[in-house]
């Protein structure tokens, strides 16, 4: 069997089988439980402490291994290092291991045990142990050296496991629907509501909106960085063409070899395996040529520039290097001058320089350039009359939002006193539906939440709702209340549909207070690694 597994251990069957394992041992054979402060070793080696008991760092590292195999299986190469910060995967296995801690020591405080008749059932229940639908002894043994996992470890952790399950069973148990609940559930599924309302929006209140020069000057210096205008330079510059012409001696025997294993990676066949050095020599002396006489021509640059730095004087460095400076005009660094398009080294050196500095030397594919900083723009804030057009237009956007949300304001409490005096539509009668599909509105899951929330005697929700670039003022016009009658037979069905939510809130809860009255540090270290 245990061949078996090692020659299938890429097939999918058996990966969900190490999936399995891999899950249950999340936050569970790792744990450091009953270990206080004295069982540190070394400060750093900490991952966070709960009270007295220590979570290690080791703990941490493997928990966080587990999860990040797990989800590579689940998303494979989707999953790259930018889905695992957005999943925030480092906090996922902080959050569990100082979670499944509090359990353990709320399951300790309230005499929650676990027999080992009760280990051997789960395990023994486990689908990865299991052959024809029963359990493997020999399977379970050769699965667990696969792993590398003894089983009295293994079993240590399915213990600590069904103790935390059975904890979260005890509080989970304590909830219970009410019939009141359940009415309100149907009366929510199966009532028709029509609303009441009025709306309105920035793009229809824009015109109302007046401006002074001295809003446009505020808006425009504390929003400096948005119009300001981008940094400029302008250069002298000289380029140096590669050469082919040997630069000195011809290249050695040793040398083309030493040069033909280094850059092997250039003489690859179809196949990309490398070609003979005898079928290729030809083509490696002239490219050992080419980057002698390269770096050659480097040196001799470098030398030159270096020799006359001081001096600033770029036409006596060109003249020394026979080359002829030429000028650019002014330019930002994201629109080069043509003669310097693509040469993206070139041009962050030269933004990172001073004006009147000589730059380089910068080898590109095109040649060696050296260069001095001609004259340099600091990016500056534009006059309101050159920006105003573009300033009114943004400050006019954010003034008729605020008014539109004032407005919708206003009228909610006007709604709320009777109405009187607004101009109001209505939706047509419609049920309640999870993608918050209000007619005539839009989609809005709170709104719809607060809509069915309505009764007669609460009309009107508290404050006006924005749903798209509109804000609603809204009112219940009225409730076609589905027939008590039709409560009864669906009472039950109701209840054991709400209560699963209901129990994963109380669990929460649960949990919230569990922390609350904890004395819990996390590594610093591991804080800014979640960064």
């Amino acid at each position: 069997m245990l061949d078996v597994i090692r020659k299938k251990k890429d097939s999918v069957v058996i990966k969900a089988v190490f999936i399995i394992i891999v899950l249950s041992f999340i936050g569970t054979i790792f744990l450091v439980w009953g270990k206080g402060d004295e069982g540190m070793g070394r400060k750093a080696s900490y991952a966070a402490k709960v009270d007295r008991t220590v979570i290690s760092f080791e703990t941490f590292q493997n928990a966080y291994q587990n999860m990040a195999e797990t989800y590579r299986q689940l998303f494979g190469g989707n999953f790259t290092p930018e889905l695992e910060k957005q999943l925030n995967l480092r906090q996922q296995v902080i959050d569990r291991l100082i979670d499944s801690t509090l359990i353990m020591k709320a399951a300790k405080s309230q005499g929650v045990s676990v027999s080992k008749e009760e280990i051997s059932a789960a395990i023994a229940a486990m689908p990865a142990f299991q052959q024809n639908g029963s359990f493997d002894f020999g399977l379970y043994q050769q699965m667990l050296k696969v792993n590398r996992i003894t089983p009295e470890a293994f079993e240590e952790s399915k213990k600590r496991e069904l103790l935390i399950d059975k904890t979260r069973k005890t509080v989970m148990d304590k909830v219970t629907i009410s019939d009141d609940e359940a009415l309100k559930q149907f009366h929510k599924e199966q009532d028709k509501l029509e609303l009441s309302y009025a709306s309105f929006a920035a793009a229809d209140l824009a015109g109302e909106v007046k401006l002074t020069d001295a809003e446009l000057q505020d808006y425009l210096t504390k929003n400096a960085e948005k119009f300001k205008t981008p940094e400029k330079i302008a250069l002298s510059w000289f380029k140096l063409e590669h050469t082919t012409q040997p630069a000195g001696a011809a290249p050695t025997t040793e040398e083309l070899d030493a040069f033909y294993r280094k850059n092997l990676d250039r003489y690859m066949d179809k196949d990309n395996a490398p070609l003979p050095y005898e079928q290729v020599k030809e083509r490696v002396k002239a490219d050992a040529v080419r980057q002698k006489a390269s770096k050659a021509l480097y040196e001799k640059a470098a030398d030159t520039l270096f020799q006359n730095i001081k001096s600033a004087d770029l036409a006596l460095v060109a003249g020394k290097l026979g080359a002829k400076p030429q000028d650019t005009p002014l330019f930002t660094a994201a629109a080069a001058p043509a003669a310097l398009a693509g040469e993206a080294a070139l041009i962050k050196k030269a933004f990172e320089l001073k004006q009147g500095e000589l730059g380089g030397p910068i080898e590109t594919a095109k040649g060696i350039y050296i260069f001095k900083i001609k004259e340099k723009k600091a990016a500056e804030l534009p006059p309101l009359a050159q920006v105003r057009a573009t300033v009114e237009q943004q400050v006019r956007a954010l003034k008729a939002a605020d008014l539109a949300k004032q407005k919708a304001v206003e009228a909610q409490k006007t709604l709320a006193a009777g109405g009187a005096g607004l101009k109001l539509q209505a939706t047509p009668a419609f049920g309640y539906n999870a993608k918050g599909d209000l007619p005539g509105i839009g989609s809005s899951k709170p709104l719809m939440e607060k809509a069915f929330d309505l009764t007669s005697a609460n009309a009107t929700v508290s404050e006006p709702m924005l749903v798209g670039n509109r804000w609603y003022a809204v009112r219940l016009k009225q409730r076609n209340a589905a027939p008590q009658t039709d409560f009864t037979p669906h009472k039950e069905e109701i209840k054991k549909r709400l209560l699963p939510a209901k129990q994963e809130e109380a669990l929460r809860s649960w949990l919230k207070e569990l922390r609350s009255k904890a004395k819990i540090v996390i590594n610093p270290a591991l804080i800014a690694a979640n960064q």
